[in-house]
């Protein structure tokens, strides 16, 4: 499985196409779990790992890879399960989350599948607020359930989520006391959350949706509403992995709408691997920036509202 982005060129052209790949590995039983290829960099038996003292439980411990250090963590431990027992037969998922680099320890790795957006559904009502899952698919009538992986890591390693006072200051600067709303789209509760605080310490309203079909009905039913949609809100910032509708088949539809082209569209991913900017160019987004960080994201918030403040200048 070492070699499982080999062709990752390939898979650069499902972007506007509303598809991806997943990985599907196993915990500690038959139950089947997915991540999206575009996030893994490689999967490895397990490696020999260094403990850390004083460190989070789930976290066992250290590997050094190619002069690097990656803190593995074991996946089924995160979900509340017993700890693993025997690593020597594990595998070790080494993917790129929010900018760093981790290791998710699994019992085994099953294939990699092609799947379109559309098939990846919201977890079940009534999973509540405490479920890791982020969503769930069917994989030859087998139940697939991907994780929250942000929220996992936001337990682990935490999240900065106060802006310093100078991005503040730019950004109600910027604001100039009119800004609208700000439409945001992730499928994370966190990710959700974290936006919002960032966006409430700006003074700005956030509209929550928590996938990009959810997104692009709001933003059509406000144009059948007769109003302008410029009126309403000042920008878009979606996630790119959503059920139903990802961020690029989003921005691409946006792009493709008479009435909603113009809208300036920031990318917030914790896809943060290289062929990135080639894809926000494809799909016509106006930025991307990756998960998470406070002030990088209020400032390119201010660099969102200067833009579209110049646009309306010019028109």
């Amino acid at each position: 499985m070492a070699g499982i982005l080999e062709g990752v060129d390939k898979r650069t052209q499902l972007v506007g196409e509303n598809r991806l790949e997943l990985l599907l590995f196993r915990l500690d039983g038959p139950q089947l779990y997915g991540i999206n290829v575009f996030k893994v960099q490689e999967v490895i038996r397990c490696p020999k790992l260094t403990h850390l003292p004083n460190a989070h439980p789930i976290v066992r411990g250290i590997a050094n890879m190619r002069g690097k250090t990656i803190p593995v963590y074991d996946l089924g431990q995160s979900l509340g399960r017993a700890p693993m027992d025997d690593i020597r037969d594990a595998f070790v998922i080494i993917a790129d989350y929010n900018r760093t680099v981790q290791g998710f320890l699994v019992h085994g790795v099953d294939r990699i599948v092609n799947m379109n957006w559309g098939d990846i559904l919201p977890p079940p009502k009534g999973s509540g607020n405490s479920s890791y899952l982020t969503a769930v698919t069917r994989v030859d009538n087998r139940l697939v359930e991907i994780l929250d992986v942000e929220k996992i890591l936001a337990e682990v390693v935490g999240t900065v989520a106060d802006m310093s006072q100078e991005v503040l200051d730019e950004g109600e600067a910027a604001a100039g006391g009119v800004v609208k709303k700000i439409l945001v789209a992730d499928d994370s509760s966190v990710a959700r959350n974290q936006i919002k605080r960032t966006l409430d310490q700006m003074g700005i309203e956030a509209v929550l949706m928590k996938d990009g079909a959810e997104a692009l009905d709001y933003l059509k039913q406000l144009v059948a509403d007769g109003g302008n949609i410029y009126d309403d809100l000042s920008l878009i910032i979606s996630d790119v992995e959503m059920p139903k509708m990802d961020g690029y088949t989003l921005t691409s539809e946006i792009r493709k709408h008479p009435a909603l082209k113009d809208l300036y569209v920031i990318l917030h991913t914790s896809l943060s691997g290289v062929f990135n900017q080639a894809l926000v160019q494809k799909v016509g987004a106006d930025e991307f920036i990756p998960k998470f960080n406070a002030d990088e994201l209020g400032g390119a918030v201010v660099k969102a509202l200067k833009q579209v403040e110049n646009r309306r200048s010019a028109a």
